[in-house]
């Protein structure tokens, strides 16, 4: 199992040896630092903690700057699987990674506020005629027949957005060692400069 810590940068497109152009996203990941080895003895339970990111100093509390000890001023803290022979203050970059590597990517969606049922669901809406104003984005009835109440779960009008989204059989198009990026086929939830976690196993 492999994984790494990025943000998502941009999209663009890149060709292949044949010459075919594909859809990527641009992501600058790692590189990531093992900031604690949980074990089923002292933790409960097996996992890797690492640590991505730089912040100021002044930004990070006195209990996590005791933890993280001399290791870095990290803006994100994130626990992976246990695997391997990682031990504390591993440095893991972009080179675990190959072309053609099927991945998994997890993130925050783009936030899209109170939103209407035609934009959320999908949904059809009203006519514009026949008799009908002002209903082509409404939801129409909600209720049912005979029960006299609204159902749990009733697909409406509300928050969008802001959800973790994984998004799986992503591949790996390109690896740039040097700057720590990786093109990956197709899109990656989120706006730019969002956190993504990247697994491959």
């Amino acid at each position: 199992m492999k994984f790494i810590l990025g943000t998502k940068e941009k999209m663009t497109q890149t060709f292949d040896k044949e010459g075919v152009v594909y859809p990527v996203t641009v992501i600058n990941a790692g590189p990531i630092v093992v900031t604690q080895i949980k074990d089923l003895d002292k933790d409960g339970y097996e996992a890797i903690q690492i640590g991505y990111g730089e912040r100021h100093s002044k930004n990070i509390n006195k209990p996590l700057k005791g933890h993280l000890k001399d290791l870095g001023n990290f803006k994100y803290i994130k626990e992976f699987e246990k695997f391997g022979d990682l031990k504390l203050g591993d440095k893991i970059d972009v080179s675990s990674f190959a072309e053609g590597d099927s991945i998994t990517i997890s993130s925050i969606s783009k936030g899209k506020g109170f939103q209407g049922v035609v934009k959320r669901h999908g949904f059809k809406g009203g006519p514009r005629t026949h008799g009908q104003k002002h209903s082509e984005r409404k939801p129409g009835s909600i209720g049912a027949g005979g029960i006299q109440r609204v159902f749990k779960g009733l697909r409406m009008a509300g928050r969008m957005g802001s959800d973790r989204i994984t998004v799986k059989n992503l591949k790996v198009v390109q690896v740039d060692k040097k700057n720590n990026i990786l093109l990956v086929r197709g899109a990656v939830p989120g706006r730019k400069g969002t956190l993504v976690e990247i697994v491959a196993k």
